[in-house]
């Protein structure tokens, strides 16, 4: 019997095959719905609730999401956002679930631009940190909501070896490499098909890097399904093939602030990670070596605390991948649960992942606006799910190697809900 998540798998890998094959269209899928959970119910309005609790982190993994079936007619909704210089079109696709809950996606790298989700009294918010328009992301940012690769986070001095080969790669961020380099894929335009499901409604993105894009091997085909349920998840499906030995690490790169994007700083949000170690890095935020214990440090969020109870002690703010605690042969797991004290918004990450980014947005300054606001240090964070940093220069991490015959597959998934 397939797992929850591996149902998901098959299920936007069949709508991505669609894209470049062509099938029927949306309204005629017949896939079974994506997963869900057994906690976090749905989010609907509610009577104002006294101060929300610290969100626990007990010691036992949580379930896999388990499969029910809804008969929601739900369709992702498609509208013309804006054109690039050369005449290619960027739309925009909205998707909206029963209770309310409104994720909206641009084709322009494969972007997440807002997420609303109620508070404990039903008042919508944008959840995720955002510019006004397609030539704002085009004019810079941080990467806020887009698919980064082929190698998100760091390689060491832009280069690895392979099959005793050595590549050579942008290096974008002073001497290493970071997110894909110089025109990762957060630059491209993606293609679009629409998913629609009982109970999800979706799109899949796909984009082809050719052999030697950006100094890596091998023309790769990925893509990003984005599905949203009724059970107020977020799921993000990512496939990869390869016409030759390659690495890849693909993630999304969403800034959240569960108070509003731009409403200011998120040090008071309480954050648990599932995590023992982490990963030591140098000045150049590169891993040194080994995972070490996050005990006795103020990188240990095992237990639920304000973000920025121990920020200070952190030089230069946090920015580090941690190594998820999973048990043998588990594969989708918690990886994180964050609670916004004021509005009761929860949002708890499942993944496929072996590790977690966690950084603060130290280096937002101001320069990047959205909505009138102009983003200050420490107003929004990341949790990005992925393999971990330079793995190609780093054997005993877990391998990012993809090779011509396999399929690259992982799985994340984000649950809102709320706390009384």
């Amino acid at each position: 019997m397939q797992r929850p998540f591996m149902v998901l798998l098959t299920l936007t890998f069949a709508a991505a095959v669609c894209v470049t094959v062509g099938c029927s269209g949306p309204d005629e899928g017949n896939g079974k719905p994506a997963p869900h959970g057994d906690k976090g119910a749905p989010v609907t309005p509610r009577d104002a609730g006294t101060e929300p609790e610290a969100p626990a982190a007990g010691p036992d993994e949580p379930s896999p999401p388990a499969i029910t079936e809804t008969d929601t007619d739900m369709n992702p909704a498609r509208e013309k956002y804006g054109t690039l210089p050369d005449g290619t079109e960027v739309d925009q696709y909205t998707l909206t679930n029963a209770h309310g809950m409104k994720v909206t996606i641009i084709t322009y790298g494969a972007m997440i631009t807002s997420v609303e989700v109620p508070d404990r009294d039903g008042k919508l918010a944008n959840v995720t940190l955002f510019r006004d328009s397609l030539e704002d992301y085009r004019a810079g940012h941080p990467y806020f909501g887009c698919v980064v690769g082929r190698y998100a986070n760091r390689i060491a001095k832009g280069k690895f070896t392979l099959d005793g080969q050595e590549y050579t790669l942008a290096t974008n961020d002073h001497e290493n490499h970071l997110h894909g380099g110089d025109k990762g894929f957060d630059k491209y335009v993606w293609k679009a098909q629409p998913i629609k499901t009982d109970g999800i409604v979706g799109v899949t993105m796909t984009h082809v890097s050719p052999d030697g894009d950006e100094g890596y091997p091998g023309e790769l085909t990925a893509t990003v399904a984005y599905t949203l349920t009724d059970e107020n998840e977020l799921q993000m499906a990512y496939t990869a093939t390869t016409t030759k030995p390659t690495v890849v690490n693909l993630t999304n790169h969403a800034y959240w602030n569960l108070a509003g994007a731009g409403s200011g700083k998120i040090l008071d949000h309480v954050m648990m990670i599932n995590a023992d170690k982490y990963l030591p890095v140098d000045e150049g935020l590169i891993p040194t070596g080994e995972p070490k214990p996050v005990e006795d440090t103020p990188l240990d969020f095992r237990e639920p605390k304000p973000i920025g109870r121990d920020l200070e002690k952190v030089e230069g703010g946090y920015d580090h991948c941690y190594v998820l605690s999973k048990q043998p042969g588990e594969e989708m797991s918690l990886a994180a649960r964050v609670v916004e004290p004021k509005s009761g918004r929860v949002m708890e990450i499942y993944t496929t992942q072996p590790g977690i980014q966690f950084y603060t947005s130290n280096f937002l300054d101001g320069k990047v606006s959205g909505g009138g606001v102009a983003y200050q240090e420490h107003d929004g964070f990341c949790l990005e799910t992925e393999h971990f940093p330079d793995s190609p220069n780093k054997p005993d991490y877990p391998s990012t190697v993809l090779k011509p015959g396999e399929t690259y597959e992982q799985v994340t998934i984000h649950r809102f809900s709320v706390q009384e």
